[in-house]
């Protein structure tokens, strides 16, 4: 082997070799870039969890001041009760006085009110002399004055009762509010924490978990459009001109491919999502035939209709997450017709209603169907 040959193999090797070491430097450099976009996530991921954890114990401290100030409204509500029981029979005593009082008296004043005038000429034949005549007026006129002062003290007494009265309503009134706002109180509190631990719960789910769950839906996606396909052939569907949204609600997930906002992976959505009220309900698109109704895995309570050809093509709807299902197997249905109610069951993080279009058994844009 002579020289230029023995050179032309250093040559190469030397740049294989360099080589080599820029393809282990580049892979490192991903590798390091990975491992920087992993750590990114996961302290992401704890940030949030720190946050929900926080709100968690605020809402439980909250939560034990709200329980405190019950046990001590409760207490002063038992007292309140001892003292609006103390004031009934108090009451109830002052209104037989008045009854009492006011029935001697207005007996008495019709009394003197028909006597007066044949008193006065009694008093004035049997006086002996002026100075009895004048004592015995004044002591007449004595007397008609502690009438008078009586019935002053009974309508004194009357007022006393209706300032009682009015006392004890308010009393309770105040009561009565306040035991319903602490208790409101209590169930928002209580909802908040039910939130807080699921949201921490979530969180806490790692990136596997949340991959496993998405790839479950794409492949019951797939086997829903085998199962259109082999079910859906009823070419005698009437249905009514445009399809309608199922549910009232804004779209809180669009069609089409989407980033998870945690682990920055990316998965097909076959439908839009749409949060509409709790439990709220969810109406048939079109008129068709229902062609499938009970769980379906990850969807949870679902409801297919078929509704023939449209505008030359098979079409069908989907109504996912439901709480519960209003029609069976079977069953036509008209457009607008309730076929469930929304609901979280199957993979849901919250109450929607997930709505599919298919064409040929294929997920298209509901959007196309239904607009805004």
């Amino acid at each position: 082997m002579n020289f230029r040959k023995i050179l032309s193999i250093l040559i190469f090797l030397t740049v294989l070799l360099s080589n080599t070491c820029c393809l282990t430097t580049f892979a490192n450099a991903d590798l390091e870039a990975q491992k920087r976009e992993t750590r990114e996530k996961i302290n992401r991921l704890k940030w949030l969890e720190s946050l929900e954890t926080n709100k968690l114990y605020k809402n439980q401290q909250k939560l034990e001041a709200a329980t405190n100030t019950l046990t001590t409204s409760k207490s002063k509500i038992i007292s309140a009760q001892n003292e609006l029981s103390n004031l009934e029979v108090k009451l109830k005593k002052a209104s037989a006085e008045y009854d009492s009082l006011n029935y001697v008296l207005t007996k008495h004043l019709r009394s003197v009110y028909k006597s007066q005038r044949k008193a006065f000429f009694e008093i004035l034949l049997n006086s002996e002399d002026i100075n009895v005549l004048v004592d015995r007026l004044y002591y007449q006129k004595l007397i008609l004055k502690k009438d008078y002062e009586k019935m002053a003290k009974a309508r004194s007494k009357a007022q006393e009762i209706k300032k009682l009265r009015n006392d004890i309503l308010a009393k309770k009134l105040n009561l009565e509010r306040s035991v319903a706002s602490i208790n409101s109180q209590q169930i928002y509190i209580n909802q908040a924490i039910a939130k807080n631990k699921n949201m921490i719960d979530k969180l806490r789910n790692d990136r596997v978990a949340y991959q496993k769950a998405e790839k479950e839906l794409a492949k019951q996606s797939a086997s829903i459009g085998s199962y259109i396909n082999k079910t859906a052939k009823d070419t005698n569907v009437q249905v009514a001109s445009g399809f309608i949204k199922p549910i009232q609600g804004r779209i809180t997930s669009p069609f089409g491919w989407r980033t998870h906002p945690i682990f920055n992976s990316r998965s097909f959505h076959s439908g839009i999502d749409i949060g509409g009220p709790n439990y709220g309900e969810i109406k048939a698109s079109n008129s068709g035939k229902v062609i499938y109704s009970g769980w379906y895995g990850g969807y949870g309570k679902v409801v297919i209709i078929e509704h023939g050809i449209v505008n030359g093509k098979p079409i069908t709807t989907l109504y996912a997450h439901m709480s519960s299902i209003k029609v069976a197997n079977g069953q036509r249905v008209t457009k607008g017709q309730v076929v469930g109610y929304e609901g979280t069951t199957g993979y849901s993080t919250g109450p929607h209603c997930h709505f599919e279009v298919r064409v040929n058994g294929q997920p298209n844009n509901p959007l196309n169907y239904i607009g805004m």
